[in-house]
């Protein structure tokens, strides 16, 4: 490796992380929505937990019966999600990702609304059936946004695939290659670690037990991977007579690529183990909604009739 290709390499590096660097505050700017609702959130439970033996609000009468109302009509109000992802018709009203933040909020909102109508308390027998299916269709939602979150490019963005997944760890073994003189058996151990990790998965219990034993080979491969990286740059830099501080830029360069490559392959083997959750997930959660459904149902009608 010559001089100038190492200039070369670190120019490419630097003009690479220009654009991250120039998208890091709107990324914050995007995260601050998120956080401050999710903060409100925590301090209005907190508040109505501390509150509750005030007597400031009934299930039966006033202000903490119209927050059942408003909380159940939120939560009816989830079915407009699903229904614009399948009616032709509704493309009318907005993209599916504003449906889905619009979704995920009501989520929240709808069962927080409901706890504050029974006052944070258990009540009648049918009233505790609809309020734990409501806990239980709201802790299943989690679950659903984290999974989503996994196979998704952004939240709110396009559905990722293993190809992409691949093709960002085939891009960081050409990048490592611009700072270090690859040897044979080092590209060897890239390709046999990632062609061992991307094996297609059979089920999803195999494949989560295969992810775990997967980062302890990830640590122990990289480990080895930049001792030999550390070994073939302390020989380029007797060759080249590269001061302390060069060498040790390349190192940290090549370490950096090395992270990122075993993120990139664990990030495509997990994958295909998070999409078989998503599926199984999708399966019980809409019956678990539909459930809560029925039980609000009952638990209205028992409420105004006896």
């Amino acid at each position: 490796m010559t001089i100038s290709d190492t200039s070369h390499a670190r120019s490419r590096i630097v003009a690479d992380a220009r654009p991250k660097l120039a998208r890091a505050p709107s990324k914050i700017a995007k995260n601050a929505g998120p956080v401050l609702f999710s903060i409100a959130v925590i301090a209005a439970l907190i508040a109505g937990w501390m509150l509750r033996d005030e007597g400031h609000l009934t299930p039966e009468r006033g202000v903490g019966y119209w927050l059942g109302i408003w909380g159940g009509t939120a939560m009816l109000l989830l079915l407009l999600y699903p229904l614009r992802k399948r009616l032709q018709w509704m493309r009318i009203f907005g993209s599916i990702p504003g449906w889905f933040r619009l979704h995920m909020v009501l989520g929240v909102i709808g069962p927080v609304l409901i706890l504050f109508h029974a006052n944070f308390k258990l009540g009648s027998a049918n009233s505790n059936v609809a309020l734990f299916s409501m806990l239980l269709v709201a802790g299943s939602g989690v679950i659903g946004r984290y999974l989503y979150g996994k196979i998704h490019l952004g939240l709110y963005g396009r559905k990722a695939s293993v190809a992409d997944l691949i093709a960002d760890v085939d891009t960081l073994k050409e990048d490592m290659g611009h700072d270090l003189p690859l040897t044979d058996h080092i590209v060897e151990a890239l390709n046999a670690f990632s062609a061992e990790a991307l094996k297609p998965v059979r089920g999803v219990i195999s494949g989560s037990l295969g992810l775990l034993g997967l980062g302890w080979k990830a640590g122990r491969v990289r480990a080895q991977l930049l001792a030999d990286a550390r070994a073939i740059l302390a020989q380029e830099a007797a060759a080249h007579s590269w001061s302390r501080s060069t060498r040790r830029r390349h190192f940290k360069s090549v370490r950096t690529h090395l992270n990122q490559f075993f993120v990139a392959v664990r990030r495509a083997a997990a994958f295909a183990v998070y999409e078989r959750l998503f599926a199984l997930w999708h399966v019980l959660h809409l019956p678990l909604f539909f459930l809560l459904i029925l039980t609000a149902v009952l638990h209205v009608i028992a409420v105004h009739t006896f």
